[in-house]
């Protein structure tokens, strides 16, 4: 890119978080904040805050496809990220928008938003067979421990090795390439500090990727903010591995300032305006 081009445009397929801290919400602040122009669909509402989802309403999967479609019949896309998809109805409908132009042609993330960061489930059970069927359908996938144990029908990594294999068994299941989310994962590092670790794994190998351990209970939205964060550096990168990791970092600080919004009683969300003025 050249300061005078365009700004590539991202596009969030996911539902809503009144709070602000997860959801198009985040992605759209994500989005804007690394230089993405953001755009969305919304798959579902829902009525949460910092302390969890008290409810969500799904939209109509024709509504869903109408918004596709006019969208796309008027505006260029060059990323997308797929969130929250509460039934197998929506997985389906989205599937089928990315397996057609002009989305397919672009990088896809998607983030198997399964369980909110407060325990509230936002994925119906029958959708999870309809979530794997639309792994090969992506150029990445970010799910967190318990949705990797999920998707792979078994129990979630409890150390590194365990992840690298998780990760490579996403990749056979059809995901392109695989971004595994440490989450809350104790690692240590080298100099006897807490670490925190993320795998990606693609055709060339598998990558850790190491960043300090951030001591903060406010991680709402987190998984959405990343993925949205790779889906709006990818255009802007040469490769994966450099968008990953540069997602990550800037995550990482959104994290370390989050503390000084004192939003909500519960897990607040993570600062993604920490880098502005």
């Amino acid at each position: 890119m050249t300061p005078d081009s365009p700004p590539p445009v991202a596009l969030s397929i996911a539902g809503s978080d009144p709070s602000g801290g997860a959801g198009i919400q985040a992605d759209l602040k994500t989005f804007t904040v690394l230089g993405a122009f953001g755009t969305t669909v919304i798959t579902a509402l829902t009525a949460q805050n910092t302390r969890g989802v008290t409810g969500v309403h799904a939209i109509p999967v024709e509504f869903v496809d109408q918004q596709l479609q006019t969208l796309t019949d008027d505006v260029r896309i060059d990323a997308v990220k797929v969130g929250m998809l509460a039934s197998a109805e929506l997985v389906e409908i989205v599937g089928a928008w990315l397996a057609r132009s002009p989305l397919n042609k672009v990088p896809i993330v998607l983030d198997p938003v399964m369980v909110a960061t407060a325990g509230s489930t936002l994925l119906e059970s029958d959708a999870v067979a309809a979530l794997r069927d639309l792994l090969p359908l992506t150029s990445l996938i970010t799910p967190n421990l318990p949705e990797a144990g999920v998707l792979l029908n078994t129990a979630p990594a409890t150390s590194l090795p365990e992840m690298r294999e998780q990760a490579v068994a996403l990749l056979a299941l059809g995901a392109p390439r695989v971004l595994l989310k440490g989450g809350h994962l104790t690692e240590v590092g080298d100099v006897g500090d807490r670490v925190a670790v993320d795998v990606l794994a693609d055709a060339d190998g598998v990558h850790e990727l190491i960043g300090p351990w951030i001591p903060t209970e406010n991680t709402h939205g987190t998984g959405c903010t990343l993925s949205s964060a790779v889906a709006a550096l990818r255009p802007q990168r040469e490769t994966w591995l450099e968008a990953v990791r540069d997602a990550k970092a800037w995550l990482t600080e959104a994290l370390r300032h989050a503390d000084r919004l004192d939003i909500g009683h519960g897990s607040g969300p993570v600062d993604h305006m920490h880098g502005l003025p």
